[in-house]
């Protein structure tokens, strides 16, 4: 199950359970809409919760990637899950997003806004 939010120019998605490709379908007509609106945009994907994915969304979500390879901004990444940061390491190669992945929302938000970490 998937759960979207929009404002200007990020969307926020918070995954729960297994991430489908229905569920990515979901996200992914936002944000065609949004990038055809507004040009670049930031996405923050909340996946904490996630317990899994199904093998047609990780096809789409690279077809997904490529075909909007120079469209988004910064991605930040809400997980503690070590699969999913390689997995977004990986990505930096075929994006020109900045990519991060974190484990806190507050300094994810923070670092989308501007382009910064929070300094401890």
């Amino acid at each position: 199950m998937i759960s979207i939010d929009h404002r200007d120019d990020l969307i926020t998605a918070v995954v729960f359970g297994e991430f489908t490709l229905t569920d990515y379908r979901e996200f992914e007509e936002l944000a065609d809409y949004k990038i055809k609106m507004s040009g670049s945009i930031d996405l923050l994907f909340d996946l904490r919760e996630m317990v899994g994915f199904t093998i047609d969304l990780a096809v789409e979500e690279i077809r997904h990637t490529l075909r909007h390879a120079h469209d988004f901004r910064r991605i930040a990444i809400l997980t503690d899950d070590q699969w999913v940061t390689w997995s977004a390491w990986v990505s930096q190669f075929f994006v020109d997003a900045e990519i991060q992945v974190f484990n806190n929302e507050e300094e994810a938000r923070f670092w989308l806004e501007t382009g910064q970490q929070i300094l401890a």
